[in-house]
This record gives structure tokens, sequence and C-alpha cells, in this order.
């Protein structure tokens, strides 16, 4: 049976694993004729002790959040990719990508980066993408850096 794809995610959060994921993901769309879908999730659960300073933290991860889906969906727009979408959600990213915005999006496909934390930190909670691929209900892609390889 062949393999087709007509709805990608993928996730991101900034960093140089997300900038390899979108542009795995931006080749998977021009090859499949795909939808791509660019989602950031802001885990405010990160900010808890700053919370406590009346920062208004969420604002910031916020406009955070829109400038690099802006910047990720500009790059995508450049590099021939029609139908794209951005997501922006609130949550942990963890149950938020595979259990909420992949079905809410029907996509057959998560691109994401690999995760850089430590052995002991993936023993006691696991990284977004163990999580991502464990919980999914279609494929899922990790992509990894060269600096990983």
């Amino acid at each position: 049976m062949l393999v087709t794809y007509k709805k990608v995610l993928v996730a991101v959060d900034g960093s140089k694993e997300a900038e390899w994921a979108l542009k795995k993901a931006i080749d998977v769309c021009k090859r499949y004729k795909a939808e791509l879908i660019i989602t950031h999730i802001i885990d405010l659960k990160q900010f808890t002790d700053i919370r406590a300073y009346n920062i208004n933290v969420a604002a910031q991860a916020e406009e955070y959040g829109k400038e690099i889906l802006s910047s990720y969906e500009a790059v995508a727009k450049d590099s021939g990719i029609e139908n794209v979408k951005t997501v922006l959600e609130f949550g942990s990213p963890k149950i938020k990508i595979s259990k909420d915005v992949a079905p809410k999006h029907n996509v057959d496909l998560i691109i994401c980066g690999a995760t850089g934390l430590s052995a002991v930190e993936r023993f006691l909670i696991g990284s977004v993408s163990e999580s991502i691929t464990r919980y999914s209900k279609c494929d899922v892609m990790v992509v990894r850096t060269e600096k990983e390889l």
C-alpha cells in the first residue's frame, strides 16, 4: 500500500530542532502536496515561579508564540507550500499535540524535533517527542539536528 500524507503537523518551539523539523515538514509537504499545520504550545507550568512576581508571562509567551509561528509560516510559504495554517494553544505540549491538535485537524503525520533533555529528566518526566510518539494515532517523525547524528 502506498503511503501518502494529506495533512502534516509540525510542532515548533523556536529551537534549532524545531527549524530542522520545519525543513523536513516542508520537504514532506512538497513531496505529497500536503497541507502544513504549524503548532506552538505554550506550557504555562514552566512559568509558575515567575507568576508569583505578578509578571504577565502568559501575554509575553503568547506574543512570542505568535512571532515564531508567523516566522515559520513565512519560511514555509517562501519554500512553495501554499496551504499553511498556524495553531497556537495553551497547555502541556506532551498532551495537547497528540491528543488535541492532531485529531482536531485530522493530520496524517506529526513531525517534531528530538529533545535535548538529560537522561535524568527523560527518566523522570519523559520528553515531548516521546509522548507524541506514544500517544499519537497517526505516524510520527522525530527529526534530529546534524549535531545529534
